[in-house]
């Protein structure tokens, strides 16, 4: 009896390898088809973005439009003219050029009397206040030409700092927050943001054409990886079994 249960384990083993050679080589597969599938959708994401930024600039009535439609209106060029309010801007920690520093936010009081938050540039840290580059502080009409950017539906990761809303320091781009944290009601915002070109500011900071357009996109390397993992696994099971085979007789 022990010696027949010993022999139908030692059937079942080949079996049961097998059956886990066949899921793990799907999974394999599977994950390095998904990763072709990315390439395409990153490599056809990247077209559009090119297609948009070197299209002639769109009205903010045309870019609000697009939106109320549902279309997509990251990175579309637009143009539009207002005042800035300077006394309300806000500061989004970032880093330019490997210097760390703040965008700046300024609502842009466009004609219907609305705020538009335009993010106008980066200017170093010790630059933060207005106070130090009071030349920079734009007055009167002013027309801004740059990129249309999205309202973001929240948080991007738990891994990003929670806004300080106290010292005016964002770690990510709340508008609602902007808005409301310098007595801005929802209803008089425009839904969105605009990034300036990069424009020479006449009197100095910040620097505009701070949008970051370059995406990564690796999904190649991802399918090779996998596809390799792939292969490399048919390899080692193929040259086990000839192993086990042994030498022709």
């Amino acid at each position: 009896m022990t010696e027949f249960h010993v022999s139908a384990s030692r059937r079942k083993r080949p079996v049961l390898t097998g059956i886990a050679v066949v899921i793990a080589l799907a999974i394999l597969l599977s994950l390095g088809t998904w990763q072709v599938e990315r390439l395409h959708w990153k490599e056809k994401l990247l077209a559009n973005i090119t297609e948009r930024r070197q299209a002639s600039p769109a009205s903010l009535a045309d870019i609000e439009g697009m939106a109320a439609t549902g279309e997509d209106i990251d990175y579309r060029h637009i143009t539009v003219s207002g005042e800035y309010v300077n006394s309300k801007e806000r500061h989004f920690f970032a880093t330019w050029h490997g210097q760390t520093g703040f965008y700046v936010y300024t609502p842009l009081q466009v004609a219907d009397r609305r705020y538009l938050f335009v993010n106008r540039g980066f200017v170093p840290y010790d630059n933060k206040e207005p106070e130090m580059r009071m030349q920079g502080q734009l007055t009167d009409q002013q027309t801004v030409t740059g990129l249309a950017r999205a309202k973001l539906p929240g948080k991007p990761s738990w891994v990003v700092p929670d806004n300080d809303v106290a010292k005016n320091i964002f770690y990510w781009k709340d508008l609602d927050v902007m808005a409301s944290s310098v007595g801005l009601d929802k209803a008089e915002v425009v839904p969105f943001f605009v990034d300036a070109d990069d424009t020479p500011n006449p009197k100095g900071l910040p620097i505009g054409g701070v949008t970051d357009v370059d995406l990564p996109n690796n999904h190649l390397q991802y399918a090779f990886t996998w596809f390799g993992l792939a292969a490399t696994l048919v390899i080692i099971v193929v040259a086990a079994r000839l192993r086990k085979r042994g030498p022709a007789q």
